[in-house]
């Protein structure tokens, strides 16, 4: 029998997947494809679940089978994962994978014994809640470019995989600040519970990352392109634990400005249009009026509802003029403190027909340092002052 195509091996793949669906066991179908299984590297796995997604299979459903996917495939997939050098943003990832299983394992290891080190527990707790940097760099980073090369459920189940992990380790901070009002065997109970489930958790996660999405995405993302990955992982920051020889000094990136059509206007972070530059200025529910390095008004929002009114006269105007007498000491020593660096802002609140106003002034300043003017903030904050605990959906 000759080689099989790849489109062959795709549908063979999404057969694979339908059956295991469908409650059919790792092991029959190990030996059933095992042609197949052969020749399958992690690109074909992830293709052929995007595919079944995009064909109506439920993410969500993708997502609670993934570990038996793995089942299946991970004699083919191998235990090697992704090999990336040094200093380069995947490394980083995976070499944050091995710390973090070790914290998990050291989280049993504490678990399991009674009383628990309540030092050694907060000091692990502490290197999870510095994991959030990780997650954020694969979120905000890796996933938008492995969508820009057309790979947009493989992240999505991952970032999914991400808020579960989220939300165990939650657990465990709020069981560390319970512990004093705990009895020490229930304690050291309801930990190892929370301690298994985490472990279990990271150790399937990385797994799929490391030889799954991370090989993925050493396949599609250019050479061009992991430069300025890099650049923007070290804008996020690091874990505490990150070991510094996985964030060794890059090359250095010459960031290109986006390129700007017809009556855009170019930005670091991205382009847009004059009315939609405008329209998200207006759209702010802050008012803001701006004054340049020679203390002349250059521009103002025209938010529906403003607080303090302005009118296009005063455009070109020193600000000084825009002031009553009363008021121009406070006036200079703001633009003077803010010109000079003495302040980084100065904030003022006042009470105006019974809503709560504040009021707050910026130095604007180039990539240099140099000082370019002062923003001036103005914000009805009496409503965010009546909110209390948390409001996560409509």
């Amino acid at each position: 029998m000759g080689e099989i195509t790849a489109r062959e091996r795709k549908e063979k793949i999404k057969e694979l997947i339908r059956r295991l669906h469908a409650g059919a066991s790792p092991e029959e179908l190990r030996a059933e494809f095992k042609d197949v299984l052969g020749s399958t590297d992690s690109g074909d796995v992830m293709r052929a679940e995007e595919e079944l997604i995009r064909e109506g299979m439920p993410r969500e459903e993708v997502r609670r089978l993934c570990d038996v996917h793995l089942a299946v495939f991970r004699e083919s997939l191998g235990e090697e994962g992704a090999a990336a050098p040094p200093g380069h943003p995947v490394h980083t990832l995976m070499e944050e994978h091995k710390r973090l299983l070790q914290f998990a394992g050291m989280l049993q290891e504490v678990s399991g014994k009674t009383p628990v080190d309540t030092a050694r527990l907060k000091h692990l707790a502490d290197h999870f809640r510095s994991s959030e940097k990780h997650y954020l760099r694969e979120e905000n980073i890796l996933f938008p470019y492995l969508e820009k090369h057309g790979i947009t459920e493989p992240p999505a189940i991952m970032w999914s995989e991400h808020d579960e992990i989220r939300t165990r380790e939650k657990r465990l901070y709020a069981l560390v600040d319970q512990q004093p009002d705990m009895a020490p065997d229930e304690f050291s109970r309801a930990l190892q519970d929370v301690a298994d489930g985490l472990a279990g958790l990271l150790a399937s996660h990385f797994y799929k990352e490391n030889n799954i999405l991370f090989p993925m995405a050493l396949q599609v993302i250019t050479a061009e392109e992991w430069p300025e990955i890099r650049r923007q992982a070290d804008e996020i920051g690091y874990c505490c634990f990150t070991p510094p020889a996985a964030v060794a000094p890059g090359p250095v990136v010459v960031q290109a400005v986006p390129c700007a059509g017809p009556g855009e206007v170019a930005l670091e972070t991205g382009t847009l249009t004059r009315e939609q530059l405008e329209a998200i200025l207006n759209t702010l529910p802050v008012d803001l009026t701006f004054v340049d390095a020679q203390d002349t008004v250059r521009y103002f929002s025209q938010s529906p509802e403003r607080i303090f009114p302005r009118t296009k006269a005063i455009i070109g105007r020193q600000v000084q003029q825009c002031h009553p007498e009363k008021s121009l000491q406070a006036v200079e020593q703001v633009v003077d403190g803010l010109r000079k660096g003495k302040m980084a802002s100065a904030d003022f609140w006042l009470t105006l027909n019974g809503r709560l106003v504040l009021i707050r002034y910026f130095p604007v300043k180039d990539q240099n340092g140099a000082y370019l003017g002062c923003l001036e903030v103005s914000q009805d904050i009496t409503d965010i002052k009546k909110i209390e605990g948390e409001k996560r959906l409509l």
